[in-house]
């Protein structure tokens, strides 16, 4: 004799499947109360403290704003992501390329390196002006500018990591007979990898602070453009609107690469005791 229990026709949900999306959603937790209780506590020291709107406004009334003009604001937060995604990319592939010269060959690691590190160092914001007077005010110093400031963290994370691969394994592999790209694509591109995607996180969120660098500076269209808009007209709830609007188009996109990151490269990293 068998006792069955449970709604009969409907399936029972293993407890092993249900375990296994308890542990995946388990990481998620820390940041989401991080979160909303950032969110809280701004809320109510603007409340209690009895913070005028026009210095600081609450969250929830800066939602309220977007809301409130959120078709013109979608045409702006898109003019900014893709502006952002354009930069983003091509700070990637050049960033890539350049990584992997720099980090392949000593000689052009000594010749560039302090060439990069010059770079690196000059405002990206003075160069606003500059990108407007060559290619006039619209989406291409925003796409520039999110190129240059993301650029950087790409082609030291691909080069350190290329840099770093240890020599025996690509030795034993020589010593084996493999060609010059079976060394490469076997040893030295997976070790690099976890460096590569520690760059794409940085970038990507770089670049959404050269976009709006640029757009605060001289464009016509974009969320840099709305804060402008919005500050000039004492709208300070849409201002802090399009500052979270930013920065969740900013998480979201670390999301994605920290996720793609975790499939790819997760062999690189040891488990953290729970």
């Amino acid at each position: 004799m068998s006792l069955e229990t449970g709604t009969p026709g409907v399936a029972p949900v293993p407890l092993a499947a249900s375990g296994a999306v308890l542990g995946r959603l388990r990481p998620l937790v820390p940041p989401t109360v991080a979160i909303l209780a950032f969110f809280a506590v701004w809320e109510l020291a603007c409340r209690l403290l009895k913070i005028p709107p026009f210095i600081l406004p609450t969250p929830s009334a800066s939602v309220a704003a977007v809301v409130q003009f959120a078709p013109a604001v979608a045409g702006h937060a898109v003019q900014t992501l893709v502006t952002t995604l354009i930069g983003f990319a091509l700070s990637v592939v050049l960033g890539v390329a350049l990584g992997a010269l720099v980090g392949l060959n000593r000689t052009a690691y000594q010749a560039l390196y302090p060439l990069l590190i010059g770079f690196n160092a000059v405002p990206k914001a003075a160069l606003v002006p500059v990108l407007v007077i060559w290619f006039g005010v619209g989406a291409l110093p925003a796409v520039l500018t999110a190129f240059l400031i993301s650029f950087f963290p790409v082609v030291v994370n691909v080069a350190t990591g290329l840099a770093t691969v240890e020599p025996e394994p690509r030795e034993l592999l020589r010593a084996l007979g493999a060609t010059p790209w079976e060394v490469f694509s076997k040893v030295s591109l997976p070790r690099a990898l976890p460096y590569f995607f520690a760059s794409l996180k940085v970038a990507v969120t770089l670049a959404f602070v050269g976009s709006i660098i640029s757009e605060l500076a001289a464009s016509n269209k974009g969320i840099g453009v709305m804060m402008n808009q919005a500050a000039s007209s004492f709208q300070v709830p849409l201002v802090f609107g399009g500052v979270l609007l930013v920065s969740a188009m900013g998480v979201l996109l670390y999301a994605v690469f920290a996720l793609v990151e975790a499939r790819l490269t997760g062999w690189a990293y040891r488990g953290t005791p729970g």
